[in-house]
């Protein structure tokens, strides 16, 4: 058995203080103990976890496009944590799926393959920023190794917006890491920063207990509850932070704007920065109405994209959570941003 609290306390220390416990707070863990899990399976991927920088550069374009998107779903198997893995089902092999970028009024055509030997399931895909039957669930819907199918749409709404899969088990494919977001640039683009970053929130429900190594099924009856084993960014618990994998990156004087996707399926988010405000915060993924200014924390729901701005005027991590609190410390909702360089503005001194 491993221990994920302690990681996890004792990287959000700075805004919980130090008195952590390592229960994973599981209750009784004497049948799971003797049962035991299967053994952890061999990977498919080394990381399951898209990197946050994996984003399309800005519009610079003024007038309509056509994009040519093909998107390709896949079961692989990966790491939640060291020890600990999980069956995923993903958009083109990481989660959460690839963001997709364009302007107001582009054209997208979009080929949705679910090839036979990457798939146990029928998937499709709903996009919250198509009009059109489903979002276009309807007529994407295929079983593994049907031929692909196509369906056409104009972005005619600016924004960020999610798309998931929209099968009946839904829910499962979601937590299972089916979602991502499309960008929607408003005509006159959006305001240039220096860094972009890309995280997904979601649930995974297993049928092993929190840091329990082996391989972990998914769970139906602890999803019915709405009692995660796991509540994580972009697939991987703690994947952006020094301990537990590759933390992002950016320098003192620089801006970033952050795209958080909550997949869910079932719970809100209270996303925060800890060291750091949300300067400006587009509601819902409300591109087109003036941002909120010095968010501390911000509520996004299940099945929203959300964008927020940040200075980086001091030096040192800045820790991007869900302020439920229990799921940063001990359930692997957690990514830091490094800041480095010299401070741009005499507003902080650790050591008066």
């Amino acid at each position: 058995m491993q221990a994920i609290g302690a990681t996890g306390a004792l990287a959000v220390a700075g805004c919980l203080g130090g008195d952590t416990q390592t229960d994973s707070g599981n209750g009784d863990q004497s049948a799971a103990e003797d049962e035991g899990l299967p053994a952890a399976k061999a990977v498919d991927v080394d990381r399951i976890a898209r990197d946050p920088t994996d984003i399309p550069d800005p519009v610079d374009w003024n007038k309509p496009r056509e994009h040519d998107v093909t998107i390709r779903t896949e079961r692989v198997t990966a790491e939640i944590e060291p020890g600990v893995t999980f069956d995923y089902m993903t958009f083109e092999g990481q989660v959460p799926g690839p963001m997709l970028r364009v302007r107001r009024g582009d054209r997208v055509n979009l080929t949705f393959d679910v090839p036979d030997d990457l798939n146990v399931a029928a998937h499709n895909m709903d996009f919250h920023a198509v009009y059109g039957p489903g979002g276009g669930a309807d007529a994407t819907t295929i079983a593994p190794g049907d031929d692909p199918t196509q369906i056409s749409f104009t972005a005619d709404y600016a924004g960020v917006f999610i798309y998931h899969c929209a099968i009946p088990n839904m829910d499962q494919h979601i937590s299972a890491g089916m979602f991502g977001s499309i960008l929607v640039e408003p005509e006159d683009g959006l305001p240039e920063v220096d860094n972009e970053f890309y995280l997904g929130q979601h649930e995974i429900y297993t049928d092993g207990d929190l840091g329990e190594e082996g391989h972990h099924g998914f769970d139906f009856d602890a999803m019915l509850k709405e009692e995660p084993t796991y509540v994580v960014f972009n697939g991987q618990a703690y994947g952006f932070t020094p301990d537990g994998g590759v933390p992002m990156e950016a320098n003192t004087g620089e801006t970033a704007r952050v795209y958080f996707a909550n997949g869910g399926p079932n719970l809100l988010s209270s996303w925060h920065a800890i060291g750091n405000v949300w300067s400006r915060f587009y509601r819902d993924g409300d591109l087109l109405t003036d941002p909120d200014l010095n968010v501390e924390t911000a509520p996004v729901a299940p099945g929203t994209t959300a964008a927020a701005e940040m200075e980086f005027p001091v030096p040192g991590p800045v820790k991007i959570v869900d302020h439920a609190l229990t799921r940063a410390a001990r359930r692997g909702a957690l990514g830091v941003v490094d800041v480095t360089g010299e401070p741009t503005r005499d507003i902080y001194d650790e050591d008066p």
